[in-house]
């Protein structure tokens, strides 16, 4: 559950990042000042949500709430409020649209395609498994 509705998330693994960085320190000169937006593919919390279930066979729902509903939860279980606010208001504002990365730099830098999230989602179900 959270509060993201349809935002976008461009995450990336530190795989990804880490050659990334390699590049960059390797190829780039680094008092260029220059910045770079290292996003992944995107994706919503909803198509986590549905590719975690189709991994794992067990259902998984995203549940949006509102940010203030967001915000009770965690509270519920003990989390102080002012955590729990900036839990929620950070959820909140991935709604619209800050996690979103479309410029590809990171996967121009790898010279490749960024990590999946379905690939990710595995990775972390097969750890979970594994002893």
């Amino acid at each position: 559950m959270g509060a993201a509705g349809r935002g976008c998330i461009s995450s990336a693994v530190r795989a990804d990042l880490a050659s990334a960085a390699a590049t960059v320190l390797a190829t780039h000169s680094v008092q260029s000042g220059a910045a770079y937006e290292l996003a992944g593919d995107a994706y919503t919390l909803a198509e986590l949500a549905t590719e975690i279930s189709r991994q794992s066979g067990n259902p998984v729902v995203y549940r949006d709430l509102e940010e203030a509903a967001y915000k009770a939860v965690p509270m519920s279980a003990g989390l102080a409020e002012d955590f729990a606010q900036l839990f929620a208001e950070a959820d909140a504002e991935a709604a619209l649209g800050p996690l979103f990365g479309e410029r590809r730099q990171l996967s121009r830098l790898i010279g490749r395609p960024t990590t999946t999230m379905a690939h990710s989602v595995a990775a972390a179900l097969f750890a979970r498994s594994s002893p």
